[in-house]
């Protein structure tokens, strides 16, 4: 079943608590903090079920219509259709909004094609696991998750001098018909307009920390959970022409807490198992499609940002001098470079697991450690460009409501190259990619949305073929031996 846009804002209206602050948001859907980019999120179900979208954005299985996303690739072929489903997705919020229907959808579609890393000895959960994708498939789910332990969390001492609960989210006791969890997880961004949320570890634990080794999914209106959101920043203007990107692309970042949630044994797919609990991210393709992702929304965003760039040195007239052009051609090859990182995930995919075709992991590594390593020096570069020309503008576009200042701000703004309103227009845009709240919130993310750098690089170290890699150079030594000096001197005479 594909969701229209008009379900999936219903199924918003579902009793799910939601916290701004000390205030409890009744319906996320009228909110003025969420209700522009809940309308962006319903639009993109809409997409969906256009009919001149019908094959990118969805498949046919079984004689089914199912979005893209829960797509299984077994041929290279399935990996570019799920890619060119990323992008337009990614397209329709200029990769603003990373956490997307597609993006955690990918994770349990990717670890669908290997259940088996779901089994152990005590528990055989890879059943769980298909049971939840083909759930999530037949319902058009939109899931986030909240896949690492609060900050606090990590110095439990200081909690048990002082007699109180670690608040990392744990099993607090067992039942017949399920676990009981408690504790808080971060960071579930985009959870207030989710159906489900993907309860996770994604960071290694020890291994007495087996509580804590829980898998799980819970509806967003489970009975004692609640969403604490970070400060909105669609309120930070009252209009879309003053915050053209914040006003609807905000799509939230939220802790979650549980306080004696109950998850039937069904929704379990890790427990009491601190290395199976990361162990299935990277045991299956999960992580590899989930990031293949992130890799293509950065694409989008990156198209957005040099477009920004040319656009604003147009504006100004500055295109015209040499040492712009080189910037914009460095931009230019910054946003092919990106491109070319996510198609050759796909020529140099790999047969991996077993009768499935998954995006290159090491090129998918790469390109994540790229995208999370450049991002300041990317927006720095459209930051120079800028100038002090987005501080020249008037505060808001209500100069145009009043007759006398509308003309002197039409006489006075306007460019050679560009009308006072158009000039505003995109100096709006562009202080909302380098320095607005949104913006802050865009760096911070990009930076981190897949962990710290070390974590990022790990993945790649661990990808890698070292025995490869040494024997090109025990190759190249054992090419040549030790010389022989006697030789050598009698050559000399």
């Amino acid at each position: 079943m594909l969701k229209s846009g008009k379900d999936h804002l219903e199924g918003l209206r579902d009793g799910r608590v939601v916290y701004i602050g000390g205030e409890r948001v009744a319906d996320v859907t009228k909110h003025p903090a969420f209700a522009e980019a809940a309308r962006v999120v319903a639009g993109m179900f809409d997409a969906k079920r256009a009919p001149e979208n019908r094959d990118l954005f969805s498949y046919e299985e079984n004689g089914e219509r199912y979005a893209m996303w829960y797509l299984r690739a077994r041929s290279q072929d399935d990996l570019r259709r799920r890619t060119r489903c990323h992008k337009a997705i990614a397209d329709l919020t200029y990769g603003m909004m990373g956490r997307s229907p597609d993006h955690v959808s990918g994770f349990v579609t990717g670890m669908s094609t290997n259940p088996a890393a779901f089994d152990t000895e005590k528990y055989k959960f890879g059943a769980n696991l298909l049971k939840y994708y083909e759930y999530c498939k037949a319902h058009d789910i939109f899931s986030t998750y909240a896949v690492l332990p609060p900050q606090a969390a990590r110095n439990p001492e200081f909690y048990v001098k002082k007699n109180l609960p670690v608040p990392t989210l744990q099993v607090v006791r067992e039942e017949d018909d399920g676990v009981v969890i408690s504790g808080m997880k971060m960071l579930a961004t985009s959870a207030v307009f989710c159906d489900e949320i993907w309860i996770g570890n994604l960071l290694p634990l020890a291994p007495d920390q087996v509580k804590q080794a829980i898998t799980c999914a819970v509806k967003v209106n489970a009975p004692g959970l609640t969403l604490w959101s970070r400060q909105p920043l669609s309120m930070a203007s009252n209009n879309r022409f003053d915050s053209p990107l914040g006003w609807c692309f905000d799509e939230t970042d939220s802790m979650v807490m549980c306080d004696n949630v109950k998850v039937p044994w069904e929704r379990v797919f890790v427990m009491d198992d601190a290395i199976k609990a990361r162990a299935i991210y990277i045991e299956t393709p999960a992580h590899c499609y989930g990031n293949h992702q992130s890799n293509v929304r950065y694409w989008s965003k990156m198209q957005l940002v040099l477009g920004l760039c040319s656009k604003v040195a147009q504006a100004t007239g500055a295109n015209e001098v040499p040492a712009v052009r080189e910037v914009l051609g460095r931009m230019a090859s910054l946003e092919a470079l990106i491109a070319g990182l996510v198609h050759g995930q796909i020529e140099a995919a790999e047969d991996w697991p077993k009768g499935h075709k998954t995006f290159n992991r090491r090129m998918m590594y790469a390109a994540l450690n790229w995208c999370t390593e450049s991002y300041s020096e990317i927006i720095d570069q459209l930051r120079e460009l800028c100038g002090g020309g987005v501080f020249q503008m008037p505060a808001s576009v209500s100069v145009m409501n009043d007759a006398g200042i509308r003309k002197e701000f039409e006489m006075y703004w306007q460019t050679p190259q560009l009308p006072a309103l158009e000039r505003m227009k995109l100096m709006k845009v562009a202080w909302d990619m380098v320095g607005s709240e949104f913006a802050g919130r865009q760096q911070q993310y990009e930076k981190f949305y897949a962990g710290a750098s070390f974590i990022v690089r790990n993945h790649s170290f661990r990808e890698a073929d070292w025995k490869y890699f040494d024997g090109i150079v025990e190759k190249l030594m054992a090419s040549y031996g030790v010389p022989d000096a006697a030789a050598k001197m009698k050559a000399a005479e």
